[in-house]
């Protein structure tokens, strides 16, 4: 059997109180088809109350390496008042850039038992599977010079979005591999009606489709990307985009599926490292009252097994264990308002039981 190294950063709020959950379940999963090497390190607030920073020297030297990361959440009220480069969520942002993990991908896929939790019409999310492509470490989020600055007139903010035609190029062709081994067709997101930096997109995007004739490319605008996903989500196979219209419309996406609750992530290197994560925050109201829904980072697991392990069975396997409990357990979260007597409200440690239970069927 092959073994695995991977690291894990419960990090805080509910992130830490789901991670001991969520090992059980991937343990369970692996059994007799893998070996997991599990160590743990600290990102985000934790690590700032141990460190005196968000991302310490420790754990990146952990996470290089490793063969993958899972991660629960970072922040909370706790450490708001801290200036902006020194919260929580700039670890997260530092990890990201320092791994060169530059490719986002957020699948937004419909479980049958959700799909009246949607804030849609049912038949418009039946059989809805979306993955959304998201460019991680440029863009406006990472652009110089940024600030806010006092002057006579009063304050002003400014912030640099850019991108060069390596990181569109690179991103592009994740998203081109993906659509390829999916429905093969591909929509890239852009504002290049008014953003120059997004009329290189394009033009970079369609360069890089020359080599992928057997994939569908399509652009659009992305106010009518947004427009779109609500009005009929299932036209779009893969999605590729910026990082922050892709921060944006795969939070539409999310919505779309009934439950932030449910939605995992993978953020990429070139080298197929990643850091896999629940789209979820850290939920902080909530965290120690064992009501938190583990089943994200359970499906954050999955992708790990998937993108970065090269253990598709296991993957495979984690999913259905999951499709199948959702029919007879719900966390709170995710609980439909209207009594069923078909389904029971379980806590974190439950969820997790039965998924197990699954997996050893």
């Amino acid at each position: 059997m092959t073994r695995h190294n991977i690291l894990l950063l419960p990090g805080d709020g509910i992130g830490a109180e789901v991670m001991p959950h969520v090992v059980r379940v991937l343990e369970a999963a692996a059994e007799g088809h893998a070996e997991l090497d599990l160590s743990t390190a600290d990102i985000g607030g934790i690590a700032i109350d141990h460190y005196g920073r968000p991302l310490p020297k420790e754990t990146l030297d952990d996470a290089r390496q490793s063969d993958a990361i899972l991660l629960g959440s970072v922040g909370g009220p706790k450490w708001d008042h801290l200036p902006m480069d020194d919260r929580p969520e700039r670890g997260l942002l530092q990890i990201r850039a320092a791994l060169d993990l530059y490719a986002n991908l957020r699948p937004a896929v419909a479980f049958p038992s959700l799909a009246s939790a949607s804030s849609l019409k049912t038949e418009l999310v039946t059989d809805l599977d979306i993955l959304i492509v998201r460019e991680l470490t440029g863009g406006i989020y990472f652009g110089v010079p940024r600030g806010i600055e006092h002057a006579s007139e009063g304050r002003r903010g400014y912030n640099t979005f850019e991108y060069d035609e390596h990181q569109i190029a690179r991103i592009a062709r994740t998203a081109f591999d993906l659509a390829r081994q999916r429905a093969g067709r591909l929509c890239s997101v852009d504002k290049a009606n008014v953003l120059e930096v997004t009329q290189l997109w394009r033009e970079v995007v369609t360069e890089v489709h020359a080599d992928y004739p057997d994939v569908e490319l399509s652009h659009m605008y992305v106010d009518n990307a947004g427009m779109q996903l609500v009005r009929h989500p299932n036209q779009f196979d893969v999605m590729v985009t910026g990082n922050m219209f892709g921060d944006i419309l795969s939070d539409v996406a999310a919505m779309l599926t009934g439950s932030l609750g449910m939605l995992p992530s993978a953020s990429l290197n070139a080298s197929a490292q990643g850091l896999f994560e629940p789209v979820h925050g850290s939920a902080p109201d909530i965290a120690g009252q064992n009501v938190a829904n583990p089943l994200a980072t359970v499906l954050s697991g999955a992708m790990m097994f998937r993108y970065s392990l090269s253990e598709p069975g296991i993957a495979d396997r984690l999913e259905q264990s999951v499709a199948d409990v959702l029919s007879r357990f719900r966390t709170p979260d995710i609980m439909p308002p209207e009594k069923n007597a078909e389904l029971t409200v379980v806590g974190t440690d439950e969820m997790a039981d039965a998924v197990i239970a699954g997996l050893q069927r």
